[in-house]
């Protein structure tokens, strides 16, 4: 009964066996064995104990690029991840990557603890403990311990995303107490994990007197307003993505002009989840940086190449070099990502690839504070060939 509703609720019952999920799929393209169409026709013949001790079971990336070609509009990641719900209740999980340390990590997020994770501010950022607006900065403290190997400090986006709040006239509550938002669980089939942690964080936000909340993770976001509403209820503050709040306030972020040529890699919850493909761009091309797109963008972009930090072997190198290389073809220096996830696993992949993939990595967020400084100094030089 229970795979009968999750059939119904996913409009799985409407596939039309054409396998136009199974061609775009990025990770079809890799491992040959993987069939997003095949998957949801052993549940539908009658046999969804040969999905759920299936290890394919973990193999989608939830990007949801199969979705939007989909001719019945099929929900597969949202029947992918209500079977790993089903799944992880016999026992049945993925391979965690990384010795599994995410998993544990959000697993004692969820209990009482105390954190250090504001360590990161620096004494020029402008913060509050209380106000409208809370910054929710997610797991990036952790990440900078995990991912310390990759050479990547992902609390410079954290950093920067305060100095481009600041220079729009935002001072931004950054809390102690706030948790992973926990769409890494969900992702895996733990409901319960999941439910502590949006709980928590929204007991925490509330408890700021925050009107809005503002991310710069589209994971975060994503899971803020499609998940937490299901499992917690409504939410007593606005969500916004870091995107369109710069977007509506470029004026006032008084960016100066980059010589350079980037490209823009799409994040799949920030674009195909929830439709953000032009804001970003918008701020790229403020900074006076020619954008060139890649092959495959905005809804037809290719994901990361992996999501919940499980199953991350040589299917998930196999896409991540696939998008570098669309990236180096487009004769960009740079690549810019919007998401901390996509750039960490695409710049594990760039250290593989050695001098094969002549290409660099950065937030968005640097990309806006290296033109605000552009202008900053070109003002300064100014004021001094006037003396």
């Amino acid at each position: 009964m229970i795979f009968k509703d999750i059939l119904r609720q996913t409009r799985a019952t409407y596939c039309l066996d054409c396998g136009k999920c199974t061609g775009s799929c990025p990770v079809s393209r890799v491992d040959v064995t993987y069939s997003p169409r095949s998957t949801i026709e052993r549940v539908l013949a009658g046999r969804p104990e040969a999905l759920i001790n299936d290890q394919h079971l973990w193999s989608c990336l939830t990007c949801g690029l199969c979705t939007t070609r989909c001719p019945s509009d099929v929900d597969y990641p949202a029947f992918v991840v209500a079977a790993r719900v089903e799944a992880r209740k016999t026992g049945a999980e993925g391979v965690y990557a990384h010795n599994a340390i995410m998993q544990q990590l959000m697993g004692i997020m969820g209990q009482t603890m105390q954190q250090n994770r504001t360590g990161w501010l620096t004494d020029d950022l402008q913060t509050a403990t209380k106000g409208d607006d809370f910054y929710f900065v997610g797991c990036l403290p952790y990440f900078d311990v995990i991912f310390a190997d990759l050479g990547i400090v992902s609390t410079d986006a954290a950093r920067d995303t305060v100095r481009l709040l600041n220079a729009i006239g935002i001072t931004p509550t950054v809390s102690g107490d706030e948790r992973c938002c926990g769409a890494d669980l969900l992702l895996n089939g733990d409901e319960e994990g999941f439910r502590k942690l949006a709980e928590i964080n929204v007991q925490t936000i509330a408890a700021s007197g925050a009107k809005r909340v503002i991310f710069s993770c589209p994971e975060c976001y994503n899971a803020f307003r499609n998940d937490y509403p299901r499992y917690v209820g409504p939410l007593p503050f606005e969500t916004i993505h870091l995107t369109e709040l710069l977007a509506e306030h470029l004026d006032a972020l008084k960016l100066g002009k980059l010589a350079e040529t980037v490209t823009y890699h799409d994040p799949c919850r920030l674009g195909r989840y929830q439709s953000i493909y032009e804001e970003p761009r918008a701020l790229i091309q403020a900074t006076g940086a020619e954008l060139t797109e890649m092959r495959n963008n905005r809804a037809q972009a290719l994901c990361c190449g992996s999501v919940g930090w499980v199953n991350c072997g040589q299917c998930a190198k196999g896409i991540q070099m696939t998008r570098l290389g669309q990236a180096q073809a487009t004769g960009a220096g740079r690549m810019i990502t919007a998401c901390p996830k996509c750039r960490i696993h695409l710049s594990c992949a760039l250290q593989d690839a050695g001098d094969k993939i002549a290409v660099e990595l950065e937030d968005l967020t640097g990309l806006l504070v290296r033109a605000m400084e552009t202008r900053s100094k070109g003002l300064d030089a100014k004021r001094e060939s006037r003396i």
